[in-house]
This record gives structure tokens, sequence and C-alpha cells, in this order.
């Protein structure tokens, strides 16, 4: 596709999205947003088991290119699907129709878990942003283990069509003193299906998480991972999985000097900058109103102000995520540093044009 009729593709379907379908979801379930998300991943569910309607979505919304290598691992173009959206993995096969070039599945605990009550998403449309108090509820690593399994995905087979990167993270019922197993857990049901694994220790919505950001228990965690991620590569005599750790925005420069610092020591693979915060600074009352990690427009300019801080102060290649709603924003976050970014709020808001407008 020339990138004439790519921009003519991406417009019509931004056009559509934003005037149509958006006002529809929105209203669907009496506004309820993690309604429309279910129904969302069940329909892609059945698209992506269907060959005949993943080649159709694929035509339709079209495939952007520009190519990247980042860990040994080969993405087919640089936009990819946020974790959050796709936490059990039902949907796997249908990102790559939408234009996406890798998809984090997850974030996925060691036992299932429910979260936290309902509601627990909420829209903020007037400042183009998310809050969200989920609380990693999913099925389990091993559910998920068992469902790339039955869909033959695993790592580098490209049976989904892109690389698939896993995000895992604390069971809430699991005691800080015993995250390291409970993080390994998951990583050893979990390391032949991914790409790479992102260990989330910066979610605000289980409590005391974000401490295992920070000193000691950070390098202890990461040096964990990687060296388990090496056994068991060494048994299935192929190259250990990537390992990249999630952070905050919500960190000082210092913070994030001594994460970068642990997770040199421990080999870790990349950085994945931003998740939610927990400031409202950019953003209305109503975002104040609700407790919860916020995503979107107010994330913006944060998130990629310490994407570029990573890039200036370290080697480790660095995800971009957080505000990323327009291609202006995703073309500052390369600028800024990022190799690759990942959409997620500006999906819900901009729908499957905005990965084409990005990486066509």
């Amino acid at each position: 596709m020339s990138a004439l009729a790519s921009r003519a593709k991406a417009a019509l379907l931004s056009g559509g999205y934003e005037r149509v379908v958006r006002p529809r979801l929105f209203k669907s379930f009496g506004g309820d947003p993690e309604a429309v998300h279910e129904w969302m991943i069940g329909l892609l569910a059945r698209v992506g088991s269907n060959p005949f309607l993943r080649g159709a979505l694929r035509l339709a919304v079209g495939q952007p290119s520009h190519p990247a290598t980042v860990a040994g691992v080969r993405f087919p173009n640089r936009v990819g699907l946020a974790a959050g959206l796709d936490k059990d993995g039902l949907a796997a096969k249908a990102w790559a129709g939408l234009g996406f070039g890798f998809a984090e599945l997850g974030t996925v605990t060691a036992r299932a878990q429910p979260g936290n009550p309902k509601p627990r998403v909420f829209r903020l449309p007037g400042d183009l942003a998310l809050v969200n108090r989920m609380g990693f509820n999913n099925l389990g690593a091993r559910q998920l283990a068992a469902t790339l399994n039955r869909a033959g995905i695993y790592r580098g087979n490209q049976a989904a069509g892109l690389p698939i990167g896993i995000s895992i993270g604390k069971t809430k019922a699991t005691e800080l003193a015993d995250a390291v197993p409970d993080y390994l857990a998951s990583l050893e049901a979990l390391a032949r299906h991914a790409d790479y694994i992102a260990v989330n220790v910066s979610s605000p919505n289980t409590p005391g998480l974000r401490s295992l950001q920070g000193g000691a228990a950070l390098d202890e965690l990461a040096a964990a991972l990687v060296g388990r991620a090496d056994e068991l590569a060494a048994r299935e005599r192929v190259e250990p999985v990537p390992i990249f750790v999630k952070i905050a925005p919500d960190l000082d420069w210092p913070d994030i000097d001594a994460i970068l610092a642990a997770g040199q020591d421990a080999r870790i693979s990349g950085v994945i900058a931003t998740n939610t915060t927990l400031s409202r600074e950019g953003a209305t009352d109503a975002a104040r109103a609700q407790e919860g990690g916020l995503s979107g427009r107010p994330l913006t300019a944060k998130a990629c102000q310490i994407v570029n801080y990573i890039s200036r102060h370290s080697d480790l290649p660095v995800i971009g995520v957080g505000g990323v709603m327009t291609p202006v924003d995703a073309r500052a976050m390369f600028d800024a540093g990022a190799s690759l970014i990942q959409l997620y709020t500006g999906f819900i808001y901009a729908g499957p044009g905005l990965a084409l407008k990005i990486g066509g």
C-alpha cells in the first residue's frame, strides 16, 4: 500500500470510528466501560479464531510498516497494544489485523483473582482520559498459558501474526516478602509463549506493589527473573526470553536512576515507561473524583519526559507508553528515544485508524 493510500485509509477509519462507532460504543451497556470492553474482547476473540475473518480484518484496516528489532525481537512495526486491554489473551490473534506490530497481554498473576470491586473503569471524555482501578483481574498465568497453547502461540513462531509480550504482576493475596516466587511462577508458566516478559511493578491498584520498584526489592526481583529466564532457556536450548521492567510516571529522577542501575546490573532487556499515574495534574475535577490510575491526554507530556530521561541516562531500550493519543504524540515519543510505543487510551478514543496513522 502506498503512503498516500495508507493515509487515506487511516483517515477514513478514524472518521468512521469517531463519528459513528465510538458514540454508539460509549452508550452501549448503559455506558459501562468495562462491559463494553468485555464485549469488544469477545468479538475480537471470535474474529481472531477464524482465519477468513482475520484476513478480512487485515485487508480492511491495512498494515503499517517500518519494522524494528529490539532486544533481539523483530517487530513488523513499532506500534503495539499496551497491557490491560487483553488480559487473558482471548483476542491474541486479532490484534495484528488492527494494525498493531505487537501486543502485550496481561497483566496476569500467578493465581487467578477477581480484581477490585466494580465499578472500576471510568471514561473522562473532556480530558481524553480514563481512570481505572481494576486490580489485576485475570484468570491466572496457567490459564493464559493454556489459552495460548490452544491457539498455537509460542515464542518466535508468529502464530498471532505479531510478537506477543506478556505482562506479569504480583497476586494481591501474596505478601510482598513472597513476591519473587510469585513472579517466578508466572514466568515459568508463560516463558514458552512470550516474545518478551513485562514485569509490572508499577500499577497503583495493588497495595504495596510500587514498593517493588525501589532499592533491594527490585534488585532481587529483576535478578531472579533474568536468572530463571536463563535457566529455562538453557533447558530448552533457546535464547532467554527478554525481560522488561514497567515503571510508574510518579517517580523522582533519583528513583529512576536507581531502577536503571538495578536493571542493568540484573541484565534486563529494557524498560517500559510508563504505567498509569496517581497524579491529577492537567486533569479536570471529574478525574479527581475517582481513585485509581489515570491514563490518556493528562499523561502525555510526563510520559514523554520520562522516556527522554531514560534514553539519555541509559543504553536500555525503552517502550514508550502513556498519553499517545495522536501521531504527533507518537512522533514526540520516538524523538524522545522510544524504540517502540504502545497504545491503550488512544486506541479507545481514536480507534484502529490511530495505529495506521502512526505506522503507515
